[in-house]
């Protein structure tokens, strides 16, 4: 059987290995057998060689630790790795905040923070949402600034807009807007894609306001390509994940409070008229 979306040739196994646990095993309470991590990485393109050497690699990384049970190993993200899948998580499952006002923060030693861009000595600028870091003051765009091209100017000097711009772009070209695979593997091969493709622009995107992006910004219909297809093809991939997918009690059960809490939130945002 041929994937319904063909693994990129460039495909890395850490990287897909950590969407993996983002999409299937973190919502359902984080544990999976070795052997399944081997057999989806399989259809994906991934070797058992190179599966088994990434896993080695995210261990002595920090990022999964291990447990055995008899003669079979399970892995679950490390804290600190959870901890950071969540901050993508609610990036890529929630709803898009609301960022109509700037943030003016301090600028650290480590540089500025996710987002936001150096402004002046000391000081950096950044749109006001969800998760963003503590501010020293709040700013909006007035006059001629609020919505025309001295704001998309501004942003353009200070935010490097075309690294997310290519990775939507690249997004939309992969994951074409066609009917899902009804067959329950294939679909949840292609949601896993689907995951791994959209988290890889969603993170370089600073979020700025739709005022400031250029009018032809990808972004929003990247997203919306995202959130119909997830929506699509998760009853027949959670079917899947159910029948195939194990962890130290047996079966991944098809649906949790945290897989329909995620599910509900996508709905309630494809039901709304888009807004850029």
């Amino acid at each position: 059987m041929t994937p319904p979306m063909t693994p990129p040739a460039d495909l890395r196994a850490a990287s897909f290995i950590v969407t993996l646990y983002g999409d299937v095993a973190e919502p359902r309470g984080g544990l999976l057998w070795m052997g399944t991590v081997v057999e989806i990485c399989a259809r994906a393109g991934i070797s058992e060689t190179r599966a088994r050497t990434a896993v080695s690699r995210l261990m002595a990384g920090g990022r999964l630790e291990g447990s055995r049970a008899g003669r079979r190993s399970y892995y679950r993200l490390t804290p600190a790795a959870r901890a950071e899948f969540a901050a993508a998580a609610a990036l890529i499952f929630d709803p898009p905040p609301p960022a109509d006002r700037w943030l003016i923060a301090a600028l650290g030693e480590g540089g500025p923070p996710a987002g936001f861009a150096p402004l002046g000595p000391g000081l950096a600028l950044g749109p006001e949402r969800a998760g963003a870091p503590p501010a020293l003051f709040r700013a909006e765009a007035v006059g001629g600034m609020s919505g025309g091209g001295e704001l998309r100017a501004l942003a353009a000097r200070l935010w490097d807009l075309e690294r997310p711009a290519t990775a939507y772009a690249a997004f939309l070209e992969a994951c074409p807007d066609a009917p899902p695979p009804g067959e329950a593997e294939a679909a949840l091969l292609a949601r896993l894609m689907l995951v791994h493709r959209y988290r890889a622009a969603a993170l370089s995107d600073p979020q700025l306001p739709a005022a400031a992006l250029p009018p032809d910004w990808p972004g929003g219909p990247a997203r919306r390509r995202f959130v119909s297809q997830y929506l699509a093809l998760s009853e027949a991939a959670d079917s899947h994940v159910s029948r195939a997918f194990l962890d130290l009690d047996g079966p991944l059960p098809r649906s949790t409070a945290a897989v329909r809490a995620r599910l509900r939130a996508l709905q309630a945002e494809a039901e709304r008229p888009p807004t850029a």
